[in-house]
Formats: structure tokens, C-alpha cells, sequence
């Protein structure tokens, strides 16, 4: 914020008469209106300092009456903050009746108007009548803040709620009224404004934001208020004098002396009661204005900076200079949006009024760049106002705005957010096509190319080329079209543009020119057609008016009725033209065909046919195939009495077509001579004919299946078959069996057709298959993609919905067609960029190519994935998917990502199992490149470790609904990390942790650790031994040489660890548990008790145990070491079995624990400090009740053995 000069805290008005209210300020004349100027007060009294507080007229009693209402609106004792509130009263009755209950009694009704201040910021406290008769301001303020109650944080204008929204309203309306009212007597009685102002002025500088923001907001509309009474007093001061002119300028005889002492004496009580209101104003703006213009509150800032608007379009004369403006200058750099709209709306009703033109002049040079700038702004409501304004700018003058500055704007029309688009379209159509030649009056209207839109069409054609986004046609006249909505449908002068020869000195279109007006007429007729944004604008469909539809209906008649006739010769003039020939042969998908019947167009709908089909005989690219195809689609609707002459001309067409086909086939597939290119290039022209009609158009009535699958045959066997050739075969093959399903689908089908049908589905699926291993990237990419659609659509998910007639079809891939489909995904997908030279088809190596190829990788891993999803492949050949989740996020991190929330939603178990699998398949391929002695700190490491905390990410924080995922997911790892050679290895480690207390004990409860780790010794199977077994042979030879003391070689060994510090010797450890442990032995023979659950946070042993915390060690997962809580034991809650019935593995309760989630989604945050306490299971003990843990590492583990690495 720019610092505002020192003020002092208390201002006084001034007792000079002539004070103004700036030193520049002139309050000059204005609009006549005529007051009556009788104030009800008596002669002047002594001024006194905004900051005293009156204390004349009558005492204040303590049960004194409050402000009288009218008994018949039920609200006579009711507070006036109670009755604004409910706001069922006018405001005007209300002021009404304060200002009699002031006029009464001025004490106990300005105690009720403090009071209503007080209690509006939401303080419960009163203020009482002994407050006020011997209490200063700043003492009432100081006893208010100590009973404001801040914890709740709402206040009257920030509470939700229908009462609370009107509050506002009715706040601000109470204000402006009750200076309304009281204008012409109780303001100047130097006791009502002066106390209001203190009060207020004390209220915005305190400290707590409800008393900062009512206040405030009261002054501020208490100055607008004041700034009218100020204008009406000026009007009426130039109204004065200017007929104390006209008097004294009588002559003599006629002139009356009476009336110039009347007007006189009127002029100096206006002078007067003006010299007030200027000291009022000034009192405001210095106190509270100037601080809270920059307040640490955004909505504070924003209230000043709003009402300074209204001050300078109200009374401009006053208000409307430097030395006010400049506050709305330097706010527009605040970093609120909020406040920033604030400002632009402010100066949109200054600029709107063009007399205010000159005194903007030096304000718009100082700060127009600014503006400028916030046409950028990352709010998109303030971008939009800054727009309009700098449409107002322009529209008052012409001159002040740069080329450059008017550039910035042009390309806004492309923003993808439509109010910045039409914003900046309205600023475009000013500046460019305002300039309209003027018609002659009387003269016949000008059509066609002298049609007064001719140059503005050809100034939007040249605009839309030199933006340089010819892709980009539709933003544009979207962008236009409701500013220029006639200009964009004047399609009669575009289409004389296109096809009249140019007018005497007129230049004619370029051929670049005529590409681009032909692509702005498409995009305007769909615009008129469909009456609704392009993609990517759009925010949904909106219902449309009863007008907008008679619009849409009107717009539609004309266009067809227009092109029509027009659209023939178009299409013969640019025939070989395809960029045009394709965008002109969409214009027929937005007909109204009932005219083609209705206005007799019969015969220019048969030129129409013609020229399609010319069109398609001499074009084979296929966007211009597919275009007439769709027009085909279009017109052949059998609701229009057109579709018979249609039809019969696409069906010769296509006659002709496949008869042309079959018989270069034949030709071309002869044995023993070598086909030329002339052939080749004979045979996939007609082909990409037949398979762009057979998209939108069902040949079935044409055996193309036979024909096309032996072109692939072919293609197999030799292996010579150009590539173009082979990815229409393929792909018209695919339209041939949809079209067959779509026919069975219908419900009458015979038996033979399924078979047929699931005849055909196979041999394709297989020759896809081998297709697989073309050398031809091409080819592989496109027989990829139709395998992929054609195993989805004939999955299991065809026979739901009531269509279980289609069983027979249903197809499930083999496991060598799975693992080829995965294959080829693994080589043409996850590939770097520079690696995909083939899948570019030759194009060089730039920004474009690249992309291009993204795009298409991108559409063969959804492809692949969608099989995962629909459960056509298995579920686990996704981990070769996600393992890549990391490597590949930019490229195909969001398709990934979308894969692991559908199978999760499918099966939780299962996607469980598929994360872990991918993991292990990391970490085996690590350990073939690094070794078993791999450093941790490695990348290839850490790039497991933080996807797997990706991965933790994505089961969200449920844990009841998560539990069982989670755990197998636990028991997989636990499984994976047990197998050879890392069985050995996780003995080593837990064999560190072994004390010499823990060797002497040998009861049976050791049992399970026994057997666990002979099982790691050993590597046999007796892994999952039971300890329900252990128990059952007490007898037996294990049970004796547990019971044994131990040998003194592992006295020995484990008086060779070294203890730490503070803890027990090792003969008194010893003795000591085995006091204890016998004691427990005694009394219940049952297992050992369970562990107390630990938290799975990061931390420094150090934390626990008092001492000095460590730096944390990514190179070593981290121990939690718990303190021992030597609870009490209940031996009366078990019975002789090892386990209640009811009592579940209290590993259940580490695996629902969401701390280390929580830990994942809270990075960054200082851990160490943070305790966690897990909530108690429900169908299990209480923790407290848990028995305590001897196997809690806190007791046997030194600092030596923290930084063991498990792997």
C-alpha cells in the first residue's frame, strides 16, 4: 500500500467560516433544485471539536424510554437495532419516529443510536446512561472491547442466512435516511453529527475487526449521505445568487430591497449549514477514510474504495481531482481481487460520463498501463471490468490508447473464459467496426458486396489472420457474437464476396483471404444454429428463451433458404480446394430440410447431389470423404420427403464404388504378377472411399467382409501390402462387423446371423493379432486400437441390459493375446520422446510432431486400459502399468491415475493385490541391475519408496472401507519380503535384536518366535507353525530344552552388546525379568499378552526417552520406541484357550491406522511435535486394558542397532 501523510488522531472543525473542504475543491453549481431553507434552530452556537461529546439538554435515566415506535406495528419498547433487523417496518416510519423520540428527549434517543452502532458490530454489551453522561469515548469503546466475545468470529454483516443478508441493507438504507431526514434542522446542532462522527471515528481504529468493519462501513455512508446534503446545499447557493443577481441588476424603482436582505440572509445560512457539512466530511474522510482505505481487511479496503466512487460521480465538482483520485490509483495494485474489482467499477462511472473527460486526463496517462495490465489479471471478474473500462476509455477518445495497448486486448478474444472472450469482442468491434460508411436516406438498401458490411467482413477476415490461430475461428466469433450479431449473419455479403467478381478499383479476396471467410461463415452459421458456445467455452446448456428460440427458428429459415441456392455453385467454384470444399460441406448438417419441399428448391437440391458427388470422385483425402459422408447422413432423413431422391443417388454412388473395388481386388490380388503402383494407389483410393461412407452407412448389402479379409490375408502371406492399404482394410472390416452387431442387436435375428456374426469376430480378432507383428508402426498402432474396441465391445458387458440373447457372441482373450496387447503397450507407449521416430510418420522433428505423438500415444494406453477397467483382461497385468505411474506422470500420469480409482471401485482386493505386484516388479528389476547390496539413498530406490507413497495416497482416509485392502496389500508385502534371498537376510536383521534376557526365557509363549525363526534358518515350510500346536506338545523334547537354563555361550554373547546408557546391568535385567516373568508364569499359563499399539510415525528415538532429538535418516526406516505402560493385568477376562473369540489380531489396528497417510498428505510439516492418538477399535479391548509389551523393542534395542536397514 502507498503510505498515507500523518494525521493527527482528534480533528476539530475549524472555526473560520470560510474553511472549504480541500484546498482545491469548488463547489460550484449544479442541476436547479430547490430545498426549502428553514432550518428549525436557533442562533449560532460556539463550534466544538468532532472529538467532545455534547453534554447539554436533559439527564439520561437509567430506565429512561427508549426510541418510541408505533404501537400498531407491535414494536414500541423494541430496540432500534431489533427493528431495523427485522426489517418489516419502512425506514422511513422508523427514522421518523427516532427523530421525534430526539426531539423529545435527544440524550436517551442518541443513547439508543450508540447502542444500535454497538450492538450492529455485534457486541452484546450496552453502553448505559451513566456510561455516557461521564464517560468518554475511548472509555466506552475500551469497556466495549472487554465484553466483545471474538471466539464465534461472526458478526451482523459477515452471518449467513436470509435476515442476515437484507441486514446489510437495511444498515446502509437506515444511515442514508436518517440524514435525509434530519438535513435541514438536527445536523447542524453540533451535537448529533458531532457524537455520531466520534463515535464512529473511535470504532474504525479499534482492534477488533466487527467494530473496524461496522463502523467503517457506517461512515462511509454517512459521508455518501453527507456529500448529497453537501450537493443540494450548492445547488441551492448558485440558485441564490443567481437570483440576487437578477434582483440587484433591476432597476432601481423596480427593485426590492426587502427580498435582496432575504436572499442574503438565505445565502448565508446556506453558507453556513455548508461550511458544517464541509467540516463533517472532512472529519470523516481524515479519520476514518484515510486509515482504513488500507486496512489489513479486505472488505474494508473495498468499502472505502466503493464509496470514494460514488463521492466523485455525485459531486464531481468536490470530489472529482488528484488528490482524491489518486487513492483509487494506488489501490488498483491491491493484491485482493476483490478490492481490485472495487476500483474498476469506480472509475466505469466516471469514464461512462464523457463530460468528465478532462478531469480524467492526467489520471488515465498516470495510470492506464496499470489498467492495461489487468486485463491479465488472474481474476477473472476483475479482467472483465478492466476490459469494459478500457471500452469506456476508448469510447469517450481514441487517442489515449496505444496500438500496443489495444493489441493486448485483440487476442483476448481467444480466452477459453467467456466473459474475458465477449469483454474483450465488444472492445474489438468498437475499435475496429464502429466505422460504419453512413446510408444515404431514401436510397435503396445496398446488398451483397456494396453492402455497407462488405469492408467490415473483410477487416474481421484480415484480423483473423494475423492472429495467427486459424484454428481458432469459432473462439472468435463467439467471442463477437453479441456485439456484432448482425455482422456475423450477413451471410448475403459473404457469399457475393466469395462468388461476384470484385466492384471497379476493388480488390479482390486472396486465396488465403477466401479459405478464412469461408471457415468464419461456417462458424457463424453453427453458432446460429445451435445457440450455443464452442468447446471448451461452454458451461453447460442453458435453457433457452421463448425469443431466443423464435431467433434460433428465424436464423435457421434464412440461412437455409440462402444457401440452398448458394451452396451449388460454392461448391463447383472451389471443388478442388479441399480445406474449403470440407468446411463448406458441412453448412448442409444445419438446414431446415422441410424448405428444400416448401420454397421449391427441388433443383438446386439436385445440383447439390452432383456436386457431392463429383467431390467425391475427384478427392481422396479423408477429411473431405468424411465430410460428404456426414452431408450424405444429413440429407438422407426419412422424415423429409427428400430422403427417396437422396437415397437413390447415394446408393448409385455407391454402387458404383464397390463394383470398382471388387474388380480392381481382383486384379490387383492375381498370382504371379507383381501389382504397380498405379494399381495400388487405384485400390486404396476407392477403398478409403467405401470405408469413409461405411462409417455413417450401412453396406451390409455389399459382401465387403470377403473382399477386405483377404486383402489382409494377402497382406499376411507376402507381406509386401502398403500400409495404407492395410489400415483401411482394416478399419472398413471394423465398420463391417459393427454394422453386422448393430443389425443382430435389434431383436429379430436368425440364428445364423450369430454364428455369422461370431465367425467373422474371430478370424478378424486373429488377423488383428498377427497384425500385431507387422513391421509397419502404422499398421501395429491401428490394429492395436481395433483389437482393443472390438475386445470391449464384445465382452461380457454385452449381454446386460435384457440383451442376453448376444451370450453367444461374447469373446474373452487368451492369455498370449493379453500378453501381446501388454507387450505392445511396454515398446510403443512407454517409450522417451526421442525414441518414437516411427509413430511420427516421417514428420520433423518439431514442437507439433512431438505433441501429435503424444496424442496418439496417449489414445493406445487409454485404449488398453479401458480393457483393464472392464475386466476384458486381468486385472494384474495393470502393475506394468502402474509401475510406470511415476517415470511417465506428465505424459499419461491422469490416465493412470483414472485406471486405479476404476479397478479399486471394482474389486478393492484384487487392485490391492495389482499395487504391490507392480512394487515387487521394481524392486526385482533393482536388484538385477544393482545387486543385493544396493544403496538405499539410490534413485531407483527412492523412486520405488515415493511411489509407493503415491500409491498409499490414492485409498483416501476411509479405513473402514479400505481395511481389507490394505491388509492383504501388508500381507503380500510381508510374503514378498520373506522369499529367498531375502529370508536369510531379514533373520540377520531381527537377530540384532536379540538380548541375552530374551535367550533366557523359555516358556511357551516363545514358541511362535522359535518356530519363526527356524523357519528362517531352516527355509522350509514350516513358516505358518502353530502355536495351538506348540501348546498341544508340552511334552515333548521342545518343551524340555526350553525349559533349560541358558548355556553361557549366550551369556557370553550377549554380554558382548553394549547397553545404554542408564539402563540396567545385565545380571540385573536378567534377574529381574525373570522375577517378573516367573510371577506372570505362575499365576496363568497362557500366551504372552499383546503388544500396545504403536504409532507408525517417523521419529527420533530420542523423543521418547528424553534425550536430544536427532536429525532425521532417510537412509534407514525409522523405529518408534515407545515408553512401557505397566498396566495392571486382569487375569479373570481370559479363559484356558490362547485367544477369545471375539478378539482380532490387533495388527487390524495398525493396518486401519491413517497416520502414515496422514503423514503423506501433511508434508512439510514438523512431525516431531505432533502426537497422534489412535482411537480405540470397537470390537475389541480398550488400550488401557492391553497387557504390557516384552517385545517392545524400547527395552532391548541400543542406539547401535536404530540405523539397521530391514532390506
Amino acid at each position: 500500500m502507498i503510505a498515507a501523510p500523518e494525521l493527527p488522531s482528534e480533528f476539530h472543525y475549524p472555526q473560520d467560516s470560510d474553511t472549504r473542504f480541500s484546498s482545491d475543491t469548488d463547489f460550484s453549481e449544479g442541476p436547479d433544485v430547490s430545498i426549502n431553507p428553514t432550518k428549525g434552530k436557533g442562533g449560532k452556537k460556539g463550534k466544538k471539536a468532532v472529538g467532545e461529546k455534547g453534554k447539554g439538554g436533559k439527564g439520561v435515566g437509567e430506565a429512561g424510554r427508549m426510541n418510541g415506535h408505533h404501537q400498531e406495528n407491535g414494536m414500541e419498547n423494541m430496540m432500534l437495532f431489533e427493528v431495523v433487523k427485522m426489517g418489516k417496518s419502512a425506514m422511513q416510519s422508523v427514522v421518523d419516529d427516532w427523530i421525534e423520540s430526539y426531539k423529545a428527549d435527544r440524550d436517551t434517543a442518541l443513547l439508543d443510536l450508540i447502542n444500535f452502532f454497538i450492538q450492529c458490530s455485534g457486541c452484546k454489551g450496552v453502553v448505559s446512561g451513566e456510561m455516557f453522561r461521564n464517560m468518554q469515548n475511548s472509555e466506552i469503546i475500551r469497556r466495549m472491547t472487554e465484553e466483545f466475545d471474538e471466539d464465534s468470529g461472526d458478526y451482523p454483516l459477515t452471518m449467513a442466512g436470509p435476515l442476515w443478508k437484507k441486514f446489510k441493507g437495511s444498515f446502509c438504507e437506515f444511515i442514508a435516511v436518517l440524514v435525509r431526514q434530519c438535513q435541514y434542522s438536527i445536523i447542524y446542532d453540533e451535537y448529533l453529527m458531532d457524537t455520531v462522527i466520534s463515535l464512529l471515528t473511535g470504532l474504525s481504529d479499534s482492534q477488533v475487526r466487527a467494530f473496524r468493519h461496522t463502523s467503517t462501513l457506517a461512515a462511509m455512508k454517512l459521508m455518501t449521505a453527507l456529500v448529497n446534503v453537501a450537493l443540494n446545499l450548492s445547488i441551492n447557493m448558485d440558485n441564490t445568487q443567481r437570483q440576487y443577481e437578477t434582483e440587484r441588476n433591476k432597476m432601481v424603482a423596480k427593485r426590492a430591497n426587502d427580498r435582496l436582505e432575504l436572499l442574503l440572509q438565505k445565502r448565508k445560512e446556506l453558507q453556513e449549514n455548508q461550511d458544517e457539512i464541509e467540516n463533517m466530511m472532512n472529519a470523516i474522510f481524515k479519520g476514518v477514510f484515510v486509515h482504513r482505505y488500507r486496512d489489513a481487511i479486505a472488505e474494508i479496503r473495498a468499502i472505502c474504495i466503493e464509496e470514494i466512487g460514488m463521492w466523485m460521480k455525485l459531486y464531481s465538482d468536490a470530489f472529482l481531482n488528484d488528490s482524491y483520485l489518486k487513492y483509487v490509483g494506488w489501490t488498483m495494485h491491491d493484491k485482493q481481487g476483490e478490492v481490485r474489482l472495487k476500483c474498476l467499477t469506480a472509475l466505469q462511472g466516471l469514464y461512462y460520463n464523457r463530460e468528465l473527460n478532462t478531469r480524467l486526463e492526467l489520471f488515465t496517462s498516470r495510470f492506464k498501463d496499470r489498467i492495461v495490465s489487468m486485463t491479465l489479471d488472474k481474476e477473472y471478474d476483475v479482467a472483465v471490468q478492466a476490459i469494459k473500462l478500457l471500452t469506456l476509455v476508448l469510447h469517450s477518445t481514441d487517442e489515449v490508447l496505444s496500438p500496443e495497448d489495444c493489441e493486448s486486448v485483440y487476442h483476448l478474444v481467444y480466452s477459453a473464459h467467456r466473459p474475458v472472450a465477449i469483454a474483450a469482442g465488444e472492445f474489438l468491434f468498437k475499435k475496429l467496426f464502429s466505422t460504419r460508411e453512413p446510408e444515404e436516406e431514401g436510397a435503396p438498401r445496398r446488398r451483397g458486396r456494396q453492402s455497407p458490411n462488405a469492408n467490415l467482413i473483410k477487416t474481421t477476415v484480415f484480423f483473423f489472420l494475423e492472429s495467427e490461430l486459424h484454428e481458432h475461428a469459432a473462439y472468435l466469433v463467439d467471442s463477437l457474437w453479441e456485439s456484432g450479431a448482425e455482422l456475423l449473419k450477413d451471410w448475403e455479403c459473404m457469399t457475393s464476396l466469395l462468388l461476384d467478381e470484385p466492384l471497379p478499383g476493388e480488390e479482390a479476396l486472396t486465396d488465403r483471404q477466401e479459405t478464412a471467410l469461408i471457415e468464419i461463415m461456417l462458424c457463424t452459421v453453427r453458432q446460429a444454429a445451435e445457440c450455443h458456445p464452442p468447446i471448451g467455452r461452454g458451461t453447460g446448456k442453458r435453457v433457452m428463451t421463448a425469443k431466443e428460440k423464435k431467433t434460433q427458428l428465424d436464423d435457421r429459415t434464412r440461412m437455409t433458404e440462402l444457401f440452398a441456392v448458394a451452396l451449388p455453385p460454392l461448391l463447383a467454384k472451389y471443388s478442388i480446394d479441399a480445406e474449403k470444399v470440407t468446411n463448406l460441406l458441412q453448412l448442409p448438417q444445419f438446414f431446415d430440410l422441410e424448405i428444400y419441399t416448401t420454397g421449391r428448391l427441388e433443383k438446386h437440391l439436385e445440383a447439390l447431389l452432383r456436386q457431392i458427388r463429383e467431390i467425391v470422385e475427384k478427392h481422396t483425402d479423408t477429411e473431405v470423404l468424411e465430410a460428404c459422408s456426414k452431408t450424405y447422413h444429413a440429407l438422407c432423413n426419412e422424415e423429409f420427403t427428400i430422403f427417396n431422391r437422396v437415397d437413390i443417388a447415394r446408393s448409385q454412388m455407391l454402387d458404383e464404388l464397390v463394383d470398382k473395388f471388387n474388380r480392381l481386388l481382383e486384379d490387383f490380388l492375381q498370382e504371379g504378377e507383381e501389382p504397380d503402383e498405379d494399381d495400388a494407389y487405384q485400390v486404396l483410393s476407392t477403398l478409403k472411399r467405401i470405408t469413409a461412407f461405411h462409417n455413417a452407412h450401412d453396406l451390409s448389402q455389399w459382401d465387403l467382409f470377403t473382399s477386405n479379409f483377404k486383402l489382409l490375408n494377402t497382406g499376411i502371406e507376402n507381406g509386401d501390402m502398403p500400409e495404407q492399404i492395410v489400415v483401411h482394410a482394416l478399419q472398413c472390416t471394423h465398420y463391417v462387423i459393427l454394422w453386422h452387431l448393430a443389425k443382430v442387436s435389434e431383436g429379430s435375428h436368425r440364428k445364423e446371423d450369430l454364428v455369422s456374426l461370431r465367425k467373422q469376430m474371430r478370424m478378424f480378432c486373429l488377423m488383428c493379432q498377427r497384425y500385431l507383428t507387422n513391421v509397419n508402426t502404422t499398421v501395429k498402432e491401428q490394429a492395436f486400437t481395433i483389437l482393443c474396441d472390438v475386445l470391449l465391445i464384445f465382452s461380457h458387458q454385452m449381454v446386460s441390459g435384457g440383451r442376453e440373447q448376444l451370450e453367444p457372441l461374447v469373446y474373452s482373450p487368451d492369455d498370449s493375446l493379453q500378453r501381446e496387447l501388454l507387450s505392445f503397450i511396454l515398446h510403443h507407449v512407454f517409450i522417451d520422446q526421442d525414441d518414437d521416430s516411427g509413430s511420427t510418420d516421417g514428420q520433423q522433428d518439431d514442437e507439433a510432431g512431438k505433441i501429435e505423438a503424444l496424442h496418439k500415444r496417449r489414445n493406445l494406453l487409454a485404449a488398453y486400459c479401458k480393457l483393464i477397467i472392464y475386466n476384458v483382461v486381468e486385472m494384474n497385468t495393470g502393475a506394468d502399468i502402474f509401475k510406470q505411474y511415476m517415470r511417465y506422470y506428465n505424459d499419461y500420469g491422469d490416465i493412470i491415475k483414472e485406471t486405479m480409482s476404476k479397478t479399486r471401485q471394482i474389486d478393492k482386493i484384487q487392485c490391492a493385490k495389482t499395487l504391490i505386484l507392480s512394487l515387487q516388479q521394481l524392486f526385482n528389476e533393482m536388484l538385477s541391475e544393482l545387486g543385493t547390496g544396493f544403496d538405499r539413498s539410490s534413485s531407483a530406490f527412492c523412486g520405488i519408496k515415493e511411489l509407493a507413497r503415491r500409491f498409499s495416497l490414492t485409498f483416501g482416509l476411509d479405513q473402514v472401507k479400505t481395511r481389507d485392502a490394505i491388509a492383504m496389500l501388508h500381507k503380500d508385502g510381508i510374503e514378498f519380503a520373506f522369499k529367498e534371498p531375502i529370508r536369510r537376510r531379514t533373520h540377520m536383521y531381527l537377530e540384532r535384536f536379540m538380548t541375552f534376557q530374551m535367550a533366557l526365557q523359555r516358556e511357551d509363549c516363545w514358541l511362535p518366535l522359535i518356530s519363526y525363526r527356524n523357519s528362517l534358518q531352516a527355509g522350509g515350510d514350516d513358516d505358518t507353525m502353530s502355536v495351538v500346536s506348540g501348546y498341544s506338545s508340552r511334552g515333548s523334547s521342545v518343551r524340555s530344552k526350553k525349559a533349560k537354563a541358558a548355556t553361557p555361550t549366550a551369556n557370553v554373547a550377549a554380554s558382548k552388546r553394549k547397553l545404554p546408557e542408564g539402563r540396567l546391568s545385565i545380571e540385573e535385567s536378567s534377574s529381574s525379568a525373570d522375577v517378573s516373568w516367573q510371577q506372570q508364569t505362575m499365576q496363568t499359563p497362557v500366551m504372552m499378552p499383546s503388544p500396545h499399539l504403536t504409532s507408525t510415525m517417523l521419529r527420533g528415538p530420542g523423543d521418547v526417552r528424553g534425550e536430544p532429538k536427532r536429525a532425521r535418516d532417510d537412509s534407514y526406516m525409522g523405529v518408534y520406541t515407545p515408553q512401557l505402560h505397566q498396566t495392571p493385568i486382569d487375569y479373570n477376562r481370559r479363559g484356558t484357550g490362547l485367544m477369545e473369540e471375539d478378539e482380532e489380531p490387533i495388527v487390524e489396528d495398525v493396518m486401519m491406522s491413517s497416520e502414515g497417510r496422514m503423514d503423506d498428505l501433511n508434508e512439510g510439516m514438523d512431525f516431531d511435535t505432533m502426537d497422534i492418538d489412535l482411537p480405540p477399535s470397537k470390537n475389541r479391548r480398550e488400550r488401557s486394558e492391553l497387557k504390557p509389551d516384552y517385545f517392545d523393542p524400547a527395552s532391548i534395542m541400543d542406539e547401535s542397532v536404530l540405523g539397521v536397514s530391514m532390506f
